[in-house]
C-alpha cells in the first residue's frame, strides 16, 4: 500500500510536478514547452541522419515548418519581458542575473558535450578535435545546439547598454535592430557577432510591443479562439512558401562573396523571412493563450519551466540513446528512433536535473554560486523574465 505513495512522491521530486500549482504566467512555460520539444526533434532528426538512417520526407519537412519561426519566437519573448525587469533592477544587476543564467550554463555544458565527443568519437557521429574548444569564445554555431545561449546574452547586454546610454525612442530601436539584421551576414565567419544581430530584431520588436502587450485589449486577442483560426490559413500560405522556396535564417548566410554580388536578392529574402517569422511567432502566442484558457497539456509546462535544463543535456541524451537503440539493440526504424529519443531527450534531463543537481552534488553545473535552496535563487517579480530566456535552436 505505500509503494504507490513512494512512486508519487518520486515522480513528483523527479518532475518538480509542484510547480504547476505556483502562480505563474502560465502561457509562457506553454510556449517555452512547445519550443523545446520542436528543437529536441530538430536535433534528434539530424543524429539520425548523420547515422545514414533515413528519415521519411514528412517527418523533414514537419521539422522545417516549425525551423522558420521557432528561434525568432522566444528572442520576441525575452524582449517583451526585458523592460519590465529593467524597471527594477540597474543594468549591472541584469548583466549578472543574465551571466549566471545563461553564459555560465553554456560555458559548462558545452565543455562538457565537446569532451564527450572527443572521448567517445567512435560512437558518435560528430567529428571533433582539440580545434573546437576554441570555437566556444568566437564560432559557437559548430558546436550543436549551443550557440542561442551567447547570442541571447550579447542581445541583453547590447540592449541594456544603447538602452541606458542611448535611450532611444521605439522607432530608432527598430531601426537600429534592422541594420544589425542586414549588416549580420558580413560577421558570419565569427558567429559569436552574426548571431545575436541577426535576431536582434525580434528581440526589439519583442521589447517594442511589451508596453501593450498586457493590455486588456491586446490579452483578449491573444486569448480569443476565433482570431487563433483566422489566423490559421495565414500561417499554412507561409509556411508553404518557406517551405517551397527554402527561405531561412540558414540558407540566407551564405558566403559573403555571393551576398555581395546578390545583394538586392539577399536582402529580399531576408525581408520575407522576417514576413514568415512574424506570422509564425503571432500564431504560436495565440496557440499558447488558447492552452492556457482551455487548461490542457499540462506537461508542456513542465518542458516549459525545465527549458534549459532539457536544451543544455539533450543533444548529449538523445545521442546515447540512439546508439543504444541502434549498435545494441538493432532499432533503425526513423519513427521509433525520432520519437523514442525525443521523449528521453525531453524527460530525463529534468530528472537529472531535479535529483542530482538542484539542491545536491551537481550544483555547480547550473550556478557558480552554492544555493541553501534553489527556490529562491530568482525574486517571484523577476523569476517569469529570467526563465522566458531558457530556450533553444
Amino acid at each position: 500500500m505505500k509503494l504507490v505513495p513512494t512512486i508519487n512522491h518520486w515522480s513528483n521530486e523527479a518532475l518538480h510536478l509542484s510547480l504547476l500549482k505556483k502562480k505563474r504566467l502560465q502561457w509562457v512555460d506553454y510556449l517555452r514547452g512547445i519550443a523545446i520539444i520542436l528543437v529536441v526533434y530538430h536535433h534528434v532528426r539530424i543524429g539520425i541522419e548523420r547515422s545514414d538512417i533515413i528519415v521519411p520526407a514528412a517527418l523533414v519537412k514537419a521539422n522545417m515548418i516549425f525551423y522558420s519561426f521557432r528561434m525568432p519566437l522566444f528572442f520576441m519573448l525575452s524582449g517583451i519581458f526585458i523592460n519590465r525587469s529593467l524597471l527594477k533592477k540597474s543594468g549591472l544587476e541584469i548583466a549578472g542575473i543574465k551571466f549566471e543564467k545563461l553564459l555560465y550554463p553554456y560555458f559548462v555544458w558545452v565543455f562538457i558535450q565537446i569532451s564527450l565527443q572527443l572521448v567517445f568519437g567512435e560512437f558518435t557521429n560528430t567529428s571533433r578535435g582539440l580545434t573546437d574548444f576554441t570555437y566556444i569564445f568566437y564560432n559557437p554555431r559548430y558546436l550543436d545546439q549551443f550557440w542561442y545561449l551567447p547570442a541571447l546574452f550579447n542581445a541583453t547586454m547590447f540592449y541594456l547598454l544603447i538602452k541606458t546610454k542611448l535611450k532611444p525612442n521605439a522607432w530608432q530601436h527598430l531601426g537600429v535592430a534592422l541594420a544589425l539584421y542586414f549588416t549580420a551576414p558580413y560577421f558570419q565567419g565569427v558567429s559569436i557577432m552574426s548571431d545575436w544581430m541577426e535576431f536582434y530584431i525580434f528581440f526589439a520588436v519583442g521589447d517594442t510591443i511589451s508596453a501593450l502587450f498586457f493590455q486588456q485589449k491586446a490579452q483578449k486577442f491573444f486569448n480569443n479562439i476565433w482570431t487563433f483560426i483566422l489566423i490559421i490559413p495565414f500561417f499554412i500560405a507561409a509556411q508553404l512558401y518557406y517551405l517551397k522556396n527554402d527561405i531561412g535564417y540558414t540558407t540566407l548566410l551564405t558566403n559573403v562573396q555571393s551576398i555581395r554580388e546578390n545583394y538586392l536578392s539577399h536582402a529580399w529574402g531576408q525581408m520575407v523571412f522576417l514576413f514568415i517569422a512574424f506570422i509564425g511567432c503571432v500564431t504560436m502566442f495565440k496557440l499558447a493563450f488558447l492552452l492556457q484558457r482551455l487548461q490542457v497539456l499540462s506537461f508542456l509546462r513542465v518542458l516549459g519551466y525545465h527549458s534549459l535544463q532539457i536544451y543544455v543535456m539533450h543533444v548529449i541524451i538523445t545521442g546515447c540513446t540512439r546508439i543504444l537503440l541502434v549498435k545494441y539493440f538493432d532499432i533503425v526504424n526513423p519513427y521509433v528512433l525520432l520519437f523514442g529519443s525525443i521523449a528521453v531527450g525531453v524527460i530525463l534531463p529534468i530528472v537529472i536535473y531535479n535529483l542530482l543537481i538542484k539542491d545536491n552534488v551537481g550544483w555547480f553545473l547550473f550556478s557558480y554560486r552554492r544555493r541553501k535552496n534553489s527556490a529562491t535563487v530568482v525574486s517571484a517579480a523577476a523569476s517569469t523574465e529570467v526563465r522566458t530566456e531558457m530556450i533553444a535552436s
